[in-house]
């Protein structure tokens, strides 16, 4: 019974700090994201794959290979419904816009070589005006033909972004509901785990990543999503309110949740070690889509504090909680 009580109330606690976090993500500490992304990869690749290959239940066929089997599908999931908005969405405006940006480099290249032979013809010592008068009024077509198609693929890009954004942010909305319902729920699991000697120190390290990964999802920059078309993701500016609270109570409904299952109806740990292993296929994404700078961005300096201090801690509190 002691037992439970304290899972209640680190539970509530944490379910406390993530609805905090989520309601005034405004107001977070500016935390540098190659800190977090050295915290992301040692969390990962310590705690989560040791975790899932000590307590997940036994394998398929006794089979190795579905030892990570759901964290695959966590990464799956994740990135094909990304994929399938941006292939399926304003396809017919993409291959349109491409058109028109391969007609506008035919148009530079004409104008560039009608410029090199007017330049001649100004250089030629037997200047033709009509030549002359002829290739200039040909430029001012091409300029003026250039122009409206800069028009149709700016209105293109717009008409692009808006929807694709408009797709990814619903896509966003229910993958982080979802995330976050599962963490709560997750979250009492792993502290109500009667196979591990001192199941707080895992839910502690879980907590912290799952914090992580909310604090930097608020300040990710904008992906892009075409580099050919040169479009970006849409960010939203003033996210809807019902949105807000959502998300905001997704964890504590979570917790709430796997508090009610363990009194009333005790979950198998074998179902919450598959969930917690799809969860780490979607951390596995976030790190590597969002968390991780890309090419040269990114401080390697902060990125090694975050990866050597987290590894520390991981170290000091497995000593901690053999010890006890």
């Amino acid at each position: 019974m002691t037992d439970f009580v304290i899972t209640v109330v680190i539970s509530l606690v944490m379910a406390t700090l993530f609805f905090i976090t989520e309601f005034f993500n405004k107001k977070h500490l500016r935390i540098h994201i190659s800190f977090i992304g050295g915290i992301s990869v040692a969390y990962f690749f310590l705690v989560v794959l040791p975790e899932i290959s000590e307590n997940f239940p036994e394998n398929p066929f006794n089979l190795v290979i579905f030892e990570y089997l759901f964290v695959v599908f966590g990464f799956v999931f994740v990135h094909v419904s990304e994929k399938l908005i941006l292939q399926k969405v304003e396809v017919k405006s993409q291959k349109r816009m491409r058109k028109l940006i391969e007609k506008e480099k035919i148009l530079e290249e004409v104008e560039n070589n009608m410029e090199h032979v007017l330049t001649n013809q100004i250089n030629n010592e037997k200047l033709d005006e009509f030549a002359l008068k002829d290739i200039a009024q040909t430029l001012g077509e091409l300029n003026e033909k250039e122009n409206e198609f800069k028009n149709e693929i700016n209105k293109y890009k717009l008409k692009i972004q808006v929807h694709i954004s408009e797709d990814l942010r619903r896509l966003r909305f229910f993958t982080n509901f979802t995330y976050h319902l599962l963490v709560g729920f997750i979250i009492v699991g792993l502290l109500n785990d009667d196979l591990i000697s001192n199941p707080i120190i895992p839910g502690i390290l879980f907590f912290f990543f799952a914090w992580f990964r909310t604090v930097i999802s608020h300040r990710s920059e904008a992906h892009i999503i075409f580099s050919d078309l040169d479009i970006y993701e849409i960010k939203e500016t003033a996210p809807n309110s019902l949105k807000r609270y959502l998300i905001s109570c997704a964890v504590p409904i979570g917790v709430l949740i796997g508090l009610l299952l363990e009194i009333f109806f005790p979950i198998d740990l074998e179902i919450i070690y598959v969930l917690y292993s799809f969860i780490s296929g979607v951390i596995m994404y976030t790190i590597f889509r969002e968390v991780i700078p890309e090419k040269e961005k990114g401080n390697i300096s902060y990125f090694l504090i975050g990866f050597f201090g987290y590894t520390i801690l991981i170290i000091i509190l497995n000593i901690f909680s053999s010890v006890i």
